[in-house]
């Protein structure tokens, strides 16, 4: 495999691999991401693989060089932690980050690429029932709507704009169908000849569908669909056109027994992944890239790493563990990274 992988972790900052899983690097002791720091999002410009933006506990980070060097960009989100980041892919200079604990949850907004940021005008709590203090875990875009774009939060809802962020309407509103504000996930499935735009909504114990432009939902309870597997964690689109998903669920977090899904029709029904190696806790993240759609990655809560060269169909552990992976990326450039000179012997 050509290019870099990139895994996030809460105590180990960013660990990258240029040459396919074989060797690891972290950044160097005098990146803008600390070194033993937290990094819980990864989002690659879809418009050019060599830029690279990480949610860190410092703010929001740009690498330009596939995720070898990162500097901070001056933000208000400067000092705080960042939970999600997101790139339009129609538009790949809007560009939408969420913080959340132990920082307040705030969303932020680039529309030059992540070179310069601004606060948005949307109130959300700062402290809730089951987290203490709520974070924004998720941001989706309509893949077939410049304006429309998403956020989750844990929790606090299911939110919408149509604007690009100029104004926000919460979706979880009593009576919509959604049964949980707990929002671990949020994907747009664009609209085909065949089948209307979808909206799939994953609160923590259920997979919520809309096929009427969000004005109404249909929940299904995880434990009842997936194998008694109740904590739903997150979704990842395989597929231009919205066919193909998959979906990682949990006995809790960081858990002790995942499961991978399939679907190859928009969601309706879902099969078992094959996972070769039982994994120690809860898959938290997918890493993909369009560039190649049968090469995919998926990290559990206690850092192991997963493998896929076949759209998903079956998974192989990695040979080494990680901390806490918090995220995952993939990009076809390869970056310039080097092992520490601390780390020759």
């Amino acid at each position: 495999m050509n290019g870099t992988i990139l895994v996030g972790t809460a105590g180990q900052g960013i660990l990258r691999s240029v040459d396919d899983g074989a060797t690891w690097h972290r950044l160097g002791l005098k990146e803008a991401i600390e070194f033993d720091g937290t990094v819980r999002a990864l989002a690659v410009d879809p418009s050019d693989p060599s830029r690279v933006l990480a949610g860190a506990d410092a703010g929001i980070c740009l690498s330009t060089d596939g995720g070898a060097h990162f500097q901070r960009m001056a933000s208000p989100a400067d000092g705080q932690t960042v939970w999600a980041l997101a790139f339009s892919p129609l538009d790949p200079q809007l560009v939408f980050a969420g913080t959340g604990a132990p920082s307040r949850a705030r969303m932020y907004r680039s529309r030059n690429g992540g070179l310069s940021w601004q606060l948005l005008d949307v109130e959300l709590p700062e402290f809730c029932s089951g987290v203490h203090r709520p974070r924004i875990l998720t941001i989706a875009f309509h893949p077939q709507r410049a304006g429309e774009a998403w956020f989750g939060v844990e929790e606090g809802g299911a939110w919408r704009t149509r604007d690009a962020g100029d104004s926000w309407e919460r979706i979880d509103t009593p009576g919509r169908g959604i049964n949980n504000s707990d929002i671990h996930a949020i994907s747009v499935l664009p609209a085909t000849p065949d089948a209307p735009a979808k909206h799939i909504v994953v609160t923590v114990n259920s997979v919520c569908e809309s096929i009427d432009d969000a004005q109404s939902f249909v929940c299904h309870p995880s434990k009842d669909r997936f194998d008694g597997l109740y904590y739903t964690r997150t979704v990842q689109p395989l597929d231009a056109d919205g066919r193909e998903l998959l979906l990682a669920l949990g006995d809790g977090t960081p858990g002790s027994r995942t499961r991978i899904y399939r679907s190859a029709d928009r969601g309706a029904t879902w099969v078992p992944t094959l996972l070769n190696t039982a994994p120690n806790s809860t898959v938290w993240a997918f890493g993909a890239h369009a560039s190649n759609r049968g090469l995919l990655f998926a990290g559990t809560k206690y850092g192991h790493l997963l493998r896929s060269t076949n759209g998903g169909r079956s998974w192989f552990k990695e040979w080494r563990d990680f901390s806490e992976i918090t995220s995952v990326a993939w990009t076809p450039f390869v970056a310039p990274v080097h092992a520490h000179p601390q780390s020759i012997h």
